[in-house]
């Protein structure tokens, strides 16, 4: 096969290409056959997804038993081996990088690192509880209640995310059963959306229409200055845009006074979701929202990680407090990598932009916080212009 359209296949659907490891060439997939859902590769319908494929894959020899069954051609030898877009020679040095990640025992987790985060989650959702039941319903009690359990349902979300990944246990069925019990009933979600979404997220960070992080453009929000000049140009208003970077500090505020139930429980629950979201929604937006965002560039996996993603500093504080999301480039990186050796590949990747110069961009936390709020402003101001004033 070549590197141009492909001959369709079953209901006239392009394939993807994608190659791993002990197999030289490149393989084509359909992808509504893909075990993880059509969706997520037909993102990569005409590219090259080896880099993808290695970084969310953990258990090969897993899945090399639905390669052969999915295989329909593979890449003619004349053909290049690295599509134009992409940065041959920083692919080639990242593979490198890789594969000393993985000699180094980079991708084995601690237990017992796990252990503890699963462990002081549980107590404090335990001593939520008991603190409200056994001082009562006076404030004090009750807002000490309503803080540790927000705590505590964070960090459960934190460890979710690990298990979502396949970065706990080394085995997948254990990884998605722990899965279950923590988001499924520990916190009530559902694990195979999650899946589902978030590695969307993981195989085009802010790509729009591919990542469905960014999916609140243009209808809630307007994102990035190239999509908000060219959603101004064409004289399209949803939202005051303007004014977005102010709804976004104060939405949470006006979702809780707006829901003040006599119900103890309900106001219990209102609360807890009102603060868990803030939280969340300010360390999972504070490494992309102020980053690039467009359409789809079809760009390396270093590149295209590194363009949408940044750092914040580390620190305890940092690390607990976000779930070890201050290391985001790390992170979409290796997306299988266990969150405690983060702070050991930091170097390494690094070395890698200097030596193609490419920005590594690391900030502190509350400067983090702040990029967001004026990525919104610079977005808002450059669709306001684009549609009142040309």
């Amino acid at each position: 096969l070549t590197k141009g359209p492909t001959a369709l296949h079953l209901g006239g659907s392009e394939s993807p290409q994608t190659g791993q490891g002990d197999f030289k060439e490149e393989r084509w997939l359909f992808y509504l056959q893909h075990p993880g859902g059509f969706r997520l590769i037909r993102h990569y319908s005409g590219q090259d997804a080896t880099d993808a494929f290695t970084a969310f894959h953990k258990d090969k020899d897993l899945v090399k038993k639905y390669l052969n069954f999915l295989l329909i051609g593979e890449l003619a030898p004349d053909q290049p081996c690295c599509e134009p877009t992409k940065n041959e020679m920083l692919v080639k040095d990242f593979h490198e990088l890789r594969a000393t990640v993985e000699k180094m025992g980079l991708f084995k987790s601690r237990f017992s690192f796990f252990a503890w985060m699963f462990m002081h989650a549980f107590i404090l959702d335990i001593a939520s509880w008991c603190i409200i039941w056994y001082f009562g319903k006076s404030w004090m009690p009750f807002l000490l209640g309503v803080v540790m359990f927000t705590i505590g349902q964070i960090q459960y979300g934190f460890l979710q995310h690990d298990l979502g990944h396949v970065s706990v246990f080394e085995k997948l069925k254990w990884n998605k059963i722990a899965h279950f019990v923590v988001l499924g009933i520990l916190k009530g979600g559902p694990m195979s959306i999650w899946n589902y979404m978030h590695n969307q997220h993981h195989a085009k960070p802010n790509c729009f229409r591919k990542d469905p992080d960014i999916n609140t453009h243009p209808m809630f929000f307007s994102l990035g200055k190239k999509l908000s000049l060219k959603l101004g140009k064409k004289k399209r208003k949803y939202m005051p845009y303007q004014y977005q970077h102010i709804t976004f500090v104060c939405k949470c505020f006006a979702m809780f006074t707006g829901n003040l139930f006599e119900s103890l429980l309900l106001l219990f629950l209102c609360l807890h979701r009102c603060l868990e979201a803030s939280w969340f929604i300010w360390v999972s937006q504070m490494s992309h929202i102020p980053m690039n965002i467009d359409y789809d560039q079809n760009l390396d996996w270093v590149s295209a990680q590194l363009s949408a993603t940044c750092n914040v500093g580390e620190s305890l504080f940092n690390d607990w407090f976000t779930g070890h999301l201050n290391f985001q480039i790390e992170h979409h990186l290796f997306p299988t990598m266990p969150r405690h050796n983060y702070y050991k590949v930091v170097p390494l990747v690094k070395s890698l932009c200097a030596k193609h110069n490419i920005k590594y961009e690391c900030k502190p936390l509350l400067s983090a916080f702040a990029d967001v709020v004026r990525s919104l402003k610079e977005s808002g101001k450059a669709w306001y212009n684009a549609y009142y004033q040309e």
